[in-house]
């Protein structure tokens, strides 16, 4: 696969997950909702911090959280370079490619959505506000909206540690870049030996 095909998925996947975001900040207030389905509904969160809401304490958190996934944005760049140079397999090439294409999405809001919005907190947010951003840059949120209430319930109360309590699958809410990620993730590990073929050593003939 070459890597103007490459290119070419990772920018439709970017597309793709920015008009969604824009969407989204600009015609919901945090927390808004709307059902399509019993188990799909469009809620709209932010995501402050890294996978599953968690954050990196202290003043600078945020910004150490931003320049780490620039600096992985880079490595996993130069890894999708390679592997085309190299020949890699599809599967491998358009693995690292939603790989990328994901985490080049959520930096695009960390990077620039604190200065480019005004916050949403009971308001639609709007583009370029006169009053300027509800952040800096480098200190944005990422916009989630993609929740799968599959299943809500009280846990039998045989179970350990959880017994009793109530539960739902699936609880995170993410968004179509987290979803290029995980593809790709799920893409390498099922399909690790498409992806990484071990090249098959010659036999020595016979004299």
């Amino acid at each position: 696969m070459s890597l103007k095909k490459a290119g070419f998925l990772i920018v439709v996947i970017l597309l793709i997950d920015q008009i969604s975001k824009l969407y989204i900040k600009t015609h919901f207030s945090l927390g808004e909702e709307i059902e399509v389905f019993d188990w799909f509904k469009i809620l709209f969160v932010e995501n402050e911090g890294m996978a599953w809401g968690t954050k990196i304490p202290g003043e600078y958190g945020k910004l150490a959280l931003t320049l780490f996934r620039l600096a992985a944005i880079v490595g996993i760049g130069y890894w999708l370079w390679d592997s085309v140079k190299k020949g890699g397999s599809r599967i491998l090439i358009v693995s690292i490619a939603l790989i990328f294409a994901g985490a080049f999405g959520n930096i695009i809001d960390s990077v620039f959505y604190g200065v480019i919005f005004n916050d949403s907190y009971g308001q639609v947010a709007s583009f370029l506000p006169e009053a300027g951003g509800y952040s800096s840059l480098f200190h944005g949120k990422v916009v989630d909206m993609l929740y799968f209430p599959l299943w809500k319930g009280y846990l039998p109360e045989w179970m350990p540690f959880w017994g009793g309590k109530y539960f739902t699958f699936f609880e995170p809410v993410f968004n179509i870049a987290d979803s290029a990620i995980s593809v790709g993730v799920v893409m390498l590990l099922f399909f690790n030996k498409r992806a990484f073929p071990k090249e098959k050593k010659s036999e020595d003939k016979l004299d």
